[in-house]
């Protein structure tokens, strides 16, 4: 399918071959008819991405922090490569559009195939010819409400929320200044609620368009005194701002012009220095509106599909998108005459030198349309310049291209020589795309099955969210593939026994975790030094994790497993690497986390079968700018410490020993010894299978024993 990107490195707006999603659980797959662009935000991103470095880095002083905080830990070369491995990924334009669903994903009720909807949504409603949509990002479109007025949905809910915020009543007296597309909707909005509205702009042109709607409306010159005529010199209750400019006029304008205690909503961007004066004196209230309404942002809302009771939350998102499709369907909200510009998707690229001034042409609605006629899915795309490698290699395939998979997995794969990246799959399909072209796979595709079942292929790398790892990794075996998986392994006791259970019956495939701590130099280094030790070890490893926010995926048990499971495993298994055995027991205790923090500052310790005990605190309560990871370890009169596997000190019997240099924390080595045992058919894997599942057991007894208070033995 064609599907309109941004790639943010070069500044390029480009058209682009991508594999037709699949939809997930709760979701559905659409194909679009008509999407809307942006005037404001798309411009924006746009204007963002054609900026130098030098510009870029200007526009986002936060992020030039974050970076020379990670530089100081992690060093200059490593920190260079994650910067432009972010600005490399490419980004899906849009947010709204209209079109005819053609599948669904499982559990999907309340839609069928063959439906009319709009579709809203950042990284859901975008410029393609084909979207997959969450349930609550989705609403019917009445026979009546074509898909290009189907289209201005998820703008007409910014304007009807903006609207609500202000809550005016019957008979009020509203203004709305800026008359762009968003401020003129929202006179129509005010207009079908019973007030008397009146519109302010610079353009006479948008003047004369809300006049042809039937709407008055006044030059910014003309604002004040015809403000003081329309409401009988008393002021305006409430003023909706739909402007987009730097300048502070707005919000000056609408502090003249409102009553005593009035209502300023901002829905535009617009300078926010405010003139104390009038706005003290008033008492006015100044909100700024938050997208589509109470659901926007809510991860449970927006992407699991769970609503809000109506008797709590009366207009949700997904009741604003209805609303505005009810209002367009009654006529009461026209936006056929707000279409300035029509583009067919293949010639999408054009829309943006509109929205950017490169075309020197007034606009409003920029809509772009795509083939009436049902197009071909095609679930992948072929990279006919991939390279074929010698049937010694490993033939591999990769579920999932995210972050990780582009900044870590994937680089050491393209420059292995022992692995041949034959198909990749994500499921929205775009990552996929632009991460086999980058990495020299054979193809592309959005289908999990496609990778699984492909006979060329066998190796699987799973690289997907953690609530899906159980699932494929089974399906992999099943299917006689080899399967590494990134951490953790399981995110619960049932999907560790499905797994468990399908190994035991697995002929000569192998399992590997992503546990590579254990694999780095350093790490090896020090074993090497115990490897003969006569008596237990103490072992401290502090953890200075970093802060994620409770809404972030991996916090939620169903999804992520919580920071314990999905992310402390990395620092149990290096432990259980150093003693040669996984945990017998662990005891946890944790800060309160007083409404910011989930169970990410603990204190873990476990016993060891030889008497060792090792210590784990992972804390979230940190400067990032310190150094993550440093471990202690005490044994047969030695000491050792491990800095952030950049240097490992060793001393004994008053010798010292120091050993530093760059950061590696072993995932080179570890893709390395994960082919080397393949191709040596299948028999010893990198990771004892024990310890592998020990320690994912190790990871679900901590979060007991910290929710019980109690040493928790580790079930074998």
């Amino acid at each position: 399918m064609k599907q309109l990107l941004q790639h943010i490195k070069n500044g390029k707006t480009v058209i682009e071959d991508i594999p037709t999603p699949t939809p997930r659980e709760g979701m559905a797959l659409v194909r679009v008819s008509a999407s809307l662009v942006s005037a404001g935000t798309e411009r924006m991103v746009v204007e963002f991405a054609e900026k130098s470095y030098l510009g870029k880095a200007r526009s986002r002083p936060d992020l030039v922090r974050q970076t020379l905080d990670k530089a100081k830990r992690e060093g200059i070369l490593p920190t260079v490569q994650a910067v432009f491995n972010r600005l490399d990924q490419p980004m899906a334009l849009g947010y709204s559009s209209a079109g005819t669903i053609v599948a669904l994903g499982k559990n999907m009720q309340g839609f069928k195939v063959g439906q009319r909807v709009a579709c809203a949504g950042g990284g859901y409603a975008v410029h393609a010819e084909y979207n997959v949509v969450p349930r609550n990002l989705l609403t019917p479109l009445p026979k009546n409400v074509d898909f290009e007025s189907g289209a201005f949905t998820t703008l007409g809910a910014i304007a009807l929320h903006g609207f609500r915020l202000a809550e005016p009543q019957l008979g009020e007296n509203v203004a709305v200044i800026g008359l762009g597309l968003l401020g003129l909707l929202t006179i129509q909005l005010a207009s079908a609620a019973g007030c008397n509205v009146l519109g302010i702009d610079l353009d006479p042109q948008r003047i004369k368009l809300a006049s042809a709607l039937g709407l008055e409306a006044v030059t910014r010159q003309n604002a004040e005194s015809a403000s003081a005529a329309f409401t009988a010199n008393r002021g305006f209750d409430s003023i909706i701002i739909c402007a987009d400019t730097k300048s502070n006029d707005p919000v000056e304008l609408a502090g003249v012009i409102a009553r005593d205690r009035a209502k300023v909503v901002a829905t535009g961007a617009v300078g926010l220095n405010f003139p104390r004066k009038v706005y003290y004196e008033k008492e006015i209230s100044f909100i700024n509106s938050r997208s589509y309404g109470p659901g926007r942002y809510d991860a449970n809302y927006e992407e699991n599909g769970n609503d809000y009771p109506i008797g709590y939350i009366r207009w949700t998102e997904g009741r604003n998108f209805q609303a505005v499709v009810d209002l367009m369907a009654g006529g009461k909200l026209k936006v056929e005459s707000l279409i300035s510009h029509r583009f067919p998707i293949g010639e999408g690229v054009k829309a943006y030198e509109v929205i950017t001034g490169k075309k020197k042409e007034p606009f409003l609605g920029v809509l772009l349309t795509y083939p009436e006629q049902k197009t071909k899915e095609e679930r992948n795309v072929e990279f006919p310049s991939a390279v074929h490698r010698p049937s010694s290699t490993v033939k591999l395939g990769v579920l999932g291209a995210g972050l990780y998979a582009n900044s870590t997995l994937l680089p050491v794969i393209k420059a292995s020589k022992s692995f041949e990246p034959v198909g990749i799959a994500s499921s929205g399909g775009l990552h996929a795309q632009h991460s086999g072209k980058k990495f020299g796979f054979q193809y592309a595709t959005s289908s999990e099955d496609e990778i699984i079942n492909d006979p060329k292929i066998n190796t699987v790398a799973i690289l997907t969210r953690h609530d899906s790892h159980a699932e494929l990794i089974v399906k992999a075996l099943k299917a006689g593939k080899h399967v590494f998986v990134e951490k953790p392994l399981a995110i619960n006791s049932s999907q560790l026994s499905f797994i468990s259970k399908q190994l035991a019956k697995a002929d000569n495939c192998l399992l590997l975790i992503g546990f590579n701590r254990r694999f780095s130099p350093l790490a090896q280094q020090l074993k090497s030094s115990i490897v003969d030790r006569q008596s237990s070890m103490y072992l401290h490893y502090r953890v200075n994790a970093g802060y994620i926010p409770l809404n972030h995926w991996i916090q939620d048990p169903s999804i992520g497993g919580g920071r314990i499971i999905g992310e402390a495993c990395h620092f149990i298994d290096l432990i259980t690497f150093l003693v040669g055995a996984p945990p017998v027991s662990v005891i946890a205790h944790s800060l309160p986390d007083n409404g910011k923090y989930s169970e990410d500052n603990v204190s873990m310790t476990f016993t060891f079968p030889d008497g060792s005990i090792g210590v784990v605190d992972y804390l979230a309560n940190g400067d990032k700018s310190m150094p993550k990871e440093r471990l202690e370890v005490f044994c047969d009169g030695m000491v050792a410490v491990l800095d952030d596997y950049v240097s490992l000190t060793t001393v004994k019997d008053g010798k010292k020993k120091v050993t530093s240099g760059a950061q590696d924390k072993g995932w080179r080595a570890e893709m390395s010894a994960f082919a080397e045992s393949i191709r040596g058919g299948g028999g010893e894997p990198p990771i004892p299978y024990e310890q592998l599942i020990g320690v994912t057991r190790a990871t679900f007894a901590a979060v007991e024993s910290l929710r019980t208070q109690s040493t928790i033995k580790v079930s074998g």
